[in-house]
């Protein structure tokens, strides 16, 4: 394979952009691996990390763009980079939109185009985005900060300005909102309602908002804070900021507060504020204690699919569930067939998750379980870690959206060219009785993720694990949850209505297994 390089001089593409193209580029055959990134020293390490780097790529600026590709040869190449001049150009122009209007070129210069304009998402490198914020908060804008590799410090500056200022921050590293109905980011297409949800989990929001959705109750508004909101250092400064914003909002009234687990004193504080905003209040802290929670009168979930039953209830004014659901009898009548079938030796769960969150709450789902060798890379240290963070050991729980499977790679929302590759080899290991996948629909994500996971599934071999899916959609996303559903289902896909009761089930299998 040969390493080409294309240097696009001056041409700023955000990261999702970015890695939208990698994707297109890498689906070409013959193209073994593509990168597409703005060339800053950070990026440059990355790509010469995953040996995607030559002297060209070297020599690019922070504004120039690199696109690597690894080619079968010349040929090929040469053809692939031709293609690029269409593959960059901007959409087409709305009738009677002159390209001047479209080609703002400062955060100032949009301003004066839009001045209606309340809000401004940024992606840009990190090294960049504390300039472009405080200038958004100068301008009254309240910035949506979808980059990462933004420091501790100057989240904390910006979110203090912003907060004196009446202006809400979220993020950096925030993938997800729903505001006045507009999906920002990664989020999905949900009916407007009387929940308003403020979450530091991008995949925790999208996943709570679309059972909300199938639950026929809608989202007024969902604000996403960043995954550092809640730490100790941060101190929930957007989370309590948000929820002061939704408890004045005549429109909602029901609050869910959703979190991987904060740290004890910002959920001491950011609860004690919850419970002031008088109205009911749901907190779902994935792994997080519900003492403080409980003892301030709040309504705890330790996971996503019950936030949204308890939200449910509150917003129609029904009796509030006190425990999660159960696997039902037809499902864990399913697992023990399916058990009953599986080939000598199968006896592990190997999950290949998108979104962080996600499998977290299975994890969280399988612990509880009681199933026993559980690892992931989500766990640095203690019996959950991985010895190495590519290697599946035992029933093992991989995002591959950590920055160990993404550097120099589209996420895997976007290209699902990673978890083709990991079903076939997980498949192929004798020991492996359950393939577990999240499937997560909206904007942002791949235009068609069952097509991409039914062409990796119908390579299978016959006789090997079960496959089992959930959904994050709904049915007027871009990709239709019911169409979505449909196909994998035809695949032979066991298609559960939530991640948890999906982690439940592939849990089932396996325990019924080693019984």
């Amino acid at each position: 394979m040969l390493l080409r390089t294309s240097i696009i001089e001056g041409r700023y593409l955000d990261s999702v952009l970015l890695m939208s193209l990698a994707a297109q580029l890498k689906s070409r055959d013959g193209v073994a691996d593509a990168s597409a990134m703005m060339g800053t020293d950070a990026n440059k390490a990355v790509l010469r990390e995953t040996k995607m780097l030559d002297a060209l790529g070297e020599a690019a600026g922070p504004s120039d763009l690199i696109v690597a590709i690894m080619v079968e040869d010349e040929a090929l190449a040469a053809e692939v980079f031709a293609t690029l001049p269409a593959l960059l150009e901007p959409p087409k122009q709305a009738r009677g939109t002159s390209t001047a209007e479209l080609a703002a070129r400062t955060l100032d210069e949009a301003k004066q185009r839009l001045p209606e304009a309340s809000l401004v998402v940024i992606s840009i490198p990190g090294v960049f985005v504390k300039h472009e914020a405080l200038r958004a908060l100068d301008l009254g804008l309240h910035p949506f900060i979808f980059s990462d590799n933004v420091s501790v410090e100057d989240e904390i500056e910006l979110k203090t300005i912003g907060r004196e200022r009446g202006l809400l921050v979220m993020g950096p590293d925030c993938g997800t909102s729903i505001l006045n109905g507009m999906a920002i980011g990664f989020a999905n297409v949900v009916s407007r309602g009387a929940v308003g949800i403020v979450g530091a989990s991008g995949t925790g929001i999208q996943e709570l908002s679309c059972l909300l959705d199938h639950a026929g109750v809608g989202v007024h508004q969902a604000i996403g804070v960043g995954g550092r909101d809640l730490s100790q250092r941060v101190g929930g400064l957007s989370m309590r900021q948000g929820i002061a914003l939704l408890a004045a909002d005549p429109k909602v009234s029901v609050l869910a507060l959703v979190s991987k687990p904060p740290h004890p004193e910002v959920a001491r504080q950011v609860l004690l504020e919850a419970k002031a905003c008088g109205k009911p209040v749901m907190v779902c802290f994935l792994g997080g204690d519900p003492k403080i929670a409980q003892e301030l009168g709040l309504h705890f979930a330790p996971r996503l699919d019950f936030a949204a039953q308890i939200c449910t209830a509150l917003v129609r004014g029904e009796p509030v569930p006190t425990q999660p659901d159960s696997l039902s009898s037809e499902y864990l009548e399913k697992a023990s067939e399916l058990a009953h079938k599986m080939p000598s030796g199968r006896k592990l769960i190997r999950a290949l998750y998108s979104g962080g969150t996600l499998c977290d709450e299975a994890i969280q789902v399988a612990d509880k379980l009681g199933l026993e060798g559980v690892r992931s890379n989500l766990a640095s240290e203690g019996p959950h870690a991985l010895s190495e963070p590519g290697k599946s050991e035992g029933n093992c729980f991989l995002d591959l959206g950590d920055d160990y499977f993404t550097r120099g790679r589209p996420h895997p929302m976007i290209d699902f060219a990673s978890r083709r590759e990991r079903i076939a080899v997980e498949a192929a290991q004798p020991d492996c009785a359950v393939i577990l996948l999240d499937v997560v629909l909206g904007y942002g994500s791949h235009a068609d993720p069952a097509g991409e996971l039914v062409a990796a599934i119908s390579a299978l071999p016959e006789g090997g694990p079960v496959l089992v899916a959930s959904i994050t959609g709904t049915h007027a996303d871009p990709q239709n949850y019911g169409q979505q559903r449909a196909r994998l289902q035809a695949a032979g896909v066991h298609v559960l209505p939530n991640n948890a009761s999906a982690a439940a089930f592939a849990t089932a299998i396996v325990k019924e297994l080693l019984a």
